[in-house]
């Protein structure tokens, strides 16, 4: 009797720059079996986020580096197949820490049921998951905009990006996106109702940014650096507040970027204008996530809160997916139907 299989894409060797197939390599092993205490779960949807990128190097960083050999990590929402843990039965659709694979087994430690009859169970991994409470307590928790405020997030069509500045409008704030296309820039003003949008890829770009900030900038939500940090740098009003959540311009880089060095002036702005740089992980704040989920949830059912999901087909197209998201292709929260 042949064995039942499970696809999983696996680091085999640790990128350079742009990860690709040579490091993410998909491959088949027998579907595990659940022992006592554990539950088989089947990936459902797989969600695809930028920090993935660090979990690939060995260097330092909040987390632990994926070892060689072992599945990718990453958020998923799953089906128990088979249990052996209290509380879990077989049909119930959870959200899980899967990974890049179609099967995993788990104990049930941080696994939470979903009711697919209160939100599209994809939402637990984008505006109802990490994505949107990433966005809810980088914002209010060290962006702290107050009425009148302009609010300028980078990325802003993306899993996060598109919450940050429907808060910011929430709290009486100005929302200013900035974004990688024409196309995503009219999506956060048209449909997600920002006041401003500019495509960081125009050659005015720069100027553009400062005509869409008459005011000055009073909270700069990070997801991105490079030019764009560099345009956002002079138009810091004092005081302002610059949460840090991704760095993404930065996380393919093989070396240094190509002088001037910027740093002066970074640090000649945080002193004469009192700027805060704060950089924080979403973990460090789940004290607030039963505030979120309550809030969230509520702002979605109201209509306040609107969302983009973009889903790819197929476990085979994670790696060229997860390029896309490196490079700005994605629209919205990047998930993959694994089932």
């Amino acid at each position: 009797m042949t064995k039942a299989r499970n696809r999983r894409i696996v680091l085999a060797k640790r990128p350079a720059g742009m990860p690709t197939d040579e490091h993410l390599v998909m491959e088949e092993v027998v579907r595990p079996t659940p022992g006592d205490g554990q539950m088989l779960l089947k990936t459902l949807y797989l969600s695809l986020d930028p920090y993935m990128r660090g979990r690939m190097s060995a260097a330092r960083s909040y987390a632990a580096s994926v070892e060689l050999g072992e599945p990718m990590v990453g958020g998923t929402v799953s089906e128990v197949v088979e249990s052996n843990v209290d509380g879990f039965a077989p049909g119930e659709i959870v959200l899980s820490s899967n990974g890049w694979q179609e099967y995993a087994l788990s104990d049930g430690t941080a696994v939470r049921k979903l009711d697919p009859a209160v939100a599209p169970v994809t939402t637990a991994l984008g505006v109802l998951g990490m994505p949107g409470f990433t966005a809810y307590v980088g914002l209010l928790e060290h962006g702290r905009p107050k009425p009148g405020d302009t609010v300028a997030v980078s990325a802003a069509s993306g899993a996060v990006g598109q919450v940050v500045g429907q808060i910011a409008k929430l709290k009486g704030a100005r929302a200013v996106g900035i974004a990688g296309s024409d196309d995503k820039c009219r999506y956060v003003v048209d449909e997600l109702g920002f006041d401003a949008a500019v495509n960081y890829k125009s050659d005015d770009f720069t100027k553009q940014l400062a005509e869409a900030c008459p005011n000055g900038i009073d909270v700069y939500f990070e997801n991105v650096a490079g030019p764009v940090l560099e345009a956002v740098l002079p138009l810091f009003n004092d005081f302002a507040r610059m949460p840090v959540c991704g760095t993404i311009a930065y996380y393919n880089l093989t070396e240094l970027p190509a002088g001037p060095d910027k740093m002066p002036a970074l640090m000649r702005a945080i002193l004469t204008r009192r700027l805060t740089v704060r950089g924080f992980i979403q973990f460090d704040h789940l004290d607030r996530q039963a505030d979120f989920l309550h809030d969230m949830s509520e702002w979605i059912r109201d209509g306040r809160i609107k969302y983009r999901e973009d889903i790819v087909q197929g476990l085979e197209n994670t790696v060229t997916a997860f390029q896309g998201l490196l490079q700005g292709r994605n629209q919205g929260k990047l998930i993959i139907k694994v089932a």
